[in-house]
């Protein structure tokens, strides 16, 4: 499942809610990037979501229902590496982007996941391999939930967080100019999820290089890091 919303007003706020069920996470922070990872049987700990230093946003929502178009099929770039060059700062959003427009993208066999990526400036790019990509220049405010943007509410399926996605954008299309990291985190505290359970909320104030998170839905309990650069 999961939700990705990035804010443009007077700052750049983003929030994600990461929801997964049998799957091991942890938070790892350091001064490069705080990580979202989680643990593979043959890759061990991979960093799949988070905020870095340089101002990028990385979320990785599940495309529901699954589309085999984002099988691998000869050449291409995987969307999980995309997103992990992203993350670690080994591509730009602008190269993905251009990979994206320009290349083959695909998933795993036997699951869609997408990027939802933004950079320092409040750029978004959502990219579902198999369908294409859509780059929204510093847009008032941008939602990935697990449906296709390409589809919408065409096909049907109980983890594709329609009502969720509606959810926020009631919330944000009359936010007002002072949108700041609590209201963020009232969005994510409004489409969090218990049966698929949202194991981390994260919020990232772009503009003060400070990233706000909780695990497992305790919103008193909410750690920070401010990145020295």
């Amino acid at each position: 499942m999961c939700t990705s919303a990035v804010v443009n007003k007077k700052k750049t706020i983003v929030g994600w809610n990461l929801d997964i069920l049998n799957m091991t996470h942890r938070v790892r922070v350091t001064d490069e990037g705080v990580y979202i990872e989680i643990l593979d049987a043959n890759e061990g700990w991979l960093p799949l979501f988070g905020a870095n230093a340089r101002g990028d946003f990385v979320g990785m929502p599940t495309c529901w229902p699954f589309d085999d178009r984002s099988d691998p099929k000869g050449e291409g770039s995987n969307i999980i590496m995309l997103d992990i060059d992203l993350l670690l700062q080994k591509k730009t959003l602008q190269e993905i982007r251009n990979i994206a427009e320009t290349e083959p993208v695909f998933s795993i066999p036997g699951a869609t996941f997408m990027g939802a990526l933004s950079d320092r400036d409040g750029n978004v790019l959502h990219i579902i391999p198999g369908q294409g990509s859509l780059y929204y220049e510093k847009p008032e405010y941008k939602i990935l939930t697990n449906f296709s943007p390409f589809k919408h509410d065409s096909e049907q399926h109980p983890w594709m967080g329609w009502d969720r996605y509606q959810k926020a954008e009631s919330i944000l299309k009359d936010a007002s100019d002072d949108f700041d990291v609590k209201d963020c985190f009232d969005v994510l505290k409004a489409v969090a999820q218990e049966v698929c359970p949202t194991v981390v909320s994260m919020v990232y104030d772009v503009n003060e290089k400070t990233v706000y998170w909780c695990e497992d839905r305790n919103w008193d309990s909410i750690q920070t890091k401010r990145f020295e650069v």
